[in-house]
């Protein structure tokens, strides 16, 4: 009776394996055969395995394994990261069709991972779809927040930061110690989006913007970490290794710090000046919430998302762009004594440059567009288009999530003479603008969703950079080059290891 029974199932197995093969070839039969009456023109994808698609081929950072499959299979390929689908655009043709002519159909970005552990998550302005609250918010950013005269009033907070952190640099420089240049350029720009956010009251919350940085910082961390669901889609809702519910308790935290402020700035509001060159970013964000005019009636939330985006994307990007210029200048002594004589010979030794130095200062404009070229603060662009579309001559269906490599089409060799090396002089005459008018450099994007904060930055990193050749010599550890190889090409652009530098004064710029 059991050899009966045993062999009972084992037919009934292997017919039921039968069935499911052949139901599954069937589907990729008619699949198949849809493709091919619709006459579409997918991108093409490498072979994927079952389940994981081609998470076996993305073995270093997402850039530079796009990059290295691009060369195999074309500037437009299908990637497939478990459940997640996503076509990959590699050259400046197809970034130029993305963001400039069919700029309006891509004009979303599709978000970058699972949001169901996050507390804003429909408040996001970086993230929101093309519609009528983004576009009030980016009018709010170029008419209000991120203005030339704005930011000329911030000149005076940029300044003082970058004192501080000059005078924490020759401390260490007169104890014979080194310094994290990672964590110092860190703080310095994330103590200026602080001051310029909520400087106003800066006063009330000593060492807030630390406690902020720690927040955001962990934030980042647990939405980081590799989401179960992203590779098996029904899993989605599952928090298995429990960072959803970590980053969950670390926004409210963040949050409950926020709404303090708030309500301190609306319980004080009438201190606050009618005059807007004294009013901070909060200010201009709580007069829109109370006005019962506005296009668009701001939450609370989206206030608070906000300032969560304003650190996220300006004092990691910036101070990684900061600390990739010197650890590149490190490496070419030779770049660097060049820079060191323009800034001598415009500047002088004895006072710090200054921002209105810059426009006079072509080498260190040329270093600064250099260092974005090979260490691009967002590498990859995201969009998502909200119909069926056309690019490069292939087919893209509506809600495709598209990346972008701007790490790739910047090291375009047809574009860049031995575009790896760091070559500050192939700018040198060169009319490449930071805006994204070039579509082989896209430092900070391009068309409606460019950075609308790239201006500050570039102040930033002109000023940062400056002062930091003028006032140092520089020198790390054996071997005596910075080992840039090792280091990530993510979003921040980390090192692999800390950037222990040992600054050697040069130049004193304050008076004792």
């Amino acid at each position: 009776m059991a050899p009966t029974l045993s062999i009972c199932l084992t037919d009934y197995f292997h017919h039921l394996l039968i069935l499911i093969i052949s139901t599954l070839f069937l589907l990729f039969l008619v699949k198949s055969f849809r493709n091919f009456k619709s006459k579409s023109k997918y991108p093409p994808t490498p072979p994927p395995f079952p389940i994981i698609g081609h998470i076996h081929l993305l073995k270093s950072g997402l850039p530079t394994s796009f990059q290295s499959l691009a060369r195999i299979y074309g500037p437009i390929m299908q990637i497939r990261v478990g459940a997640a689908n996503f076509v990959v655009a590699s050259d400046a043709k197809s970034a130029q069709q993305i963001l400039r002519t069919f700029d309006a159909d891509f004009a979303s970005k599709f978000q970058p991972g699972p949001t169901n552990y996050h507390i804003y998550e429909d408040s996001s302005f970086v993230n929101a779809p093309y519609g009528a609250y983004w576009r009030f918010m980016k009018k709010l950013c170029m008419t209000k927040l991120f203005t030339g005269s704005q930011l000329d009033r911030f000149n005076g907070i940029r300044e003082q930061e970058t004192s501080k952190l000059l005078k924490s640099l020759l401390n260490k420089s007169k104890a014979g110690e080194p310094c994290d240049l990672a964590a110092e350029v860190t703080e310095l720009t994330n103590n200026m989006i602080y001051r310029m956010a909520m400087g106003r009251r800066c006063s009330n919350y000593p060492n807030q913007a630390a406690k902020i940085r720690r927040f955001i910082t962990d934030s980042m961390k647990y939405a980081a970490k590799f989401h179960f669901g992203e590779v098996f889609g029904p899993l989605k809702k599952f928090d298995l290794f429990g960072n959803g519910k970590r980053l969950k308790l670390t926004l409210k935290g963040y949050d409950q710090m926020i709404e303090q402020i708030m309500k301190d700035y609306q319980d004080n509001d009438l201190e606050t000046s009618e005059n807007d060159d004294e009013k901070d970013v909060m200010d201009i964000l709580l007069e829109s919430y109370k006005d019962t005019n506005a296009e668009v009636k701001l939450t609370r939330d989206q206030i608070k998302n906000f300032f969560m985006e304003l650190f996220m994307a300006g004092v990691d990007t910036t101070a990684a762009a900061i600390r990739w210029a010197i650890a590149e200048l490190i490496n070419h002594p030779n770049i660097f004594k060049i820079l060191r004589e323009e800034l001598d010979s415009v500047v002088g030794n004895n006072r710090l440059i200054k921002e209105s130095d810059v426009p006079k200062l072509p080498y260190l404009q040329a270093v600064v567009k250099e260092t974005l070229r090979l260490h691009p603060p967002g590498p990859l662009l995201r969009r998502v288009p909200n119909k069926d579309s056309k690019i490069n001559g292939f087919d893209l269906k509506k809600g495709t999530r598209v990346f972008i490599n701007v790490y790739m089409i910047m090291r375009d060799p047809n574009c860049y003479k031995e575009p790896e090396k760091f070559m500050p002089e192939r700018f040198l005459g060169n009319s490449t603008e930071m805006k994204g008018q070039d579509f082989h450099y896209l430092p900070f994007g391009s068309g409606r969703r460019a950075c609308p904060g790239a201006s500050h930055a570039m102040f930033v990193m002109h000023a940062t950079i400056g002062a930091l050749t003028q006032c140092f010599n520089w020198k790390v550890k054996e071997p005596e080059k910075v080992d840039t190889e090792a280091a990530g090409t993510g979003y921040s652009g980390a090192f692999a290891v800390p950037l222990l530098c040992y600054p050697n004064t040069r130049f004193y710029p304050f008076q004792e």
